[in-house]
């Protein structure tokens, strides 16, 4: 249990300081992200805040995608997520400006996010604990409609970016590679890393072959 936990919130720490250099690279937010902000700048609060209380409502409908009832553990991702993600946002990140940087580094710090945004979904899906229902939606659809993770995660970035779109949100290049990107790099991450969290797994290859 303490192995699982540690990479679960090993992955939530690392998805998150990669949403947080996304937003700094000042070329538009992820999907997701970009969607929360322009909430944010409308109603006010943290985008950690709209971050939670929207991914409350998205529980009921990945109940519905799914055909089951609310997972009410999804309520404990959606807390952590959205304290680690202000954490990053009004914390770490609070004094970072990278609007004046050069274009080059920009860039970099945007595709560099993308990448372990991507590194850490694929870690925190790993333990199979509950996931927070922005994960768990794009899961759900590719469940739902028989699709693969990297195209399940691509449909949800599209109608996300479009909404986000719609109301305003900072939808830049930031948000267009996430939207052509994340899912493939998750596809990637996920593969690679699947065996070698069991290998290390405390139970060895007994967990790894009950898993497969």
């Amino acid at each position: 249990m303490l192995y699982r936990s540690l990479v679960y919130l090993a992955g939530m720490l690392i998805n998150f300081f990669g949403v947080a250099l996304l937003i700094n690279a000042t070329l538009g937010a992820g999907f997701w992200t970009s969607f929360f902000i322009g909430v944010s700048d409308h109603l006010g609060f943290t985008v950690g805040f709209w971050y939670g209380a929207f991914q409350l409502l998205i529980i009921f409908v990945n109940a519905k995608l799914m055909k089951a009832k609310p997972e009410p553990r999804a309520v404990v991702p959606v807390l952590l997520e959205s304290l680690i993600l202000d954490f990053w946002l009004e914390f770490v990140f609070a004094h970072v400006d990278l609007s004046s940087a050069p274009y080059v580094l920009q860039v970099l710090a945007l595709l560099t996010g993308v990448a372990i945004i991507g590194l850490g979904v694929a870690i925190y899906i790993l333990p199979q604990f509950p996931r927070a229902p922005v994960d768990q939606l794009f899961l759900a659809v590719s469940a739902r409609f028989n699709l693969s993770i990297q195209s399940g995660q691509t449909v949800v970035a599209v109608i996300m970016t479009s909404l986000a779109l719609i109301i305003g949100g900072p939808v830049g290049l930031g948000t267009i590679a996430p939207m052509i990107f994340l899912g493939p790099v998750i596809q990637y991450c996920y593969t690679r890393a699947y065996p070698h969290y069991y290998k290390l797994h405390p139970d060895g290859n007994q967990v790894y072959e009950e898993a497969i």
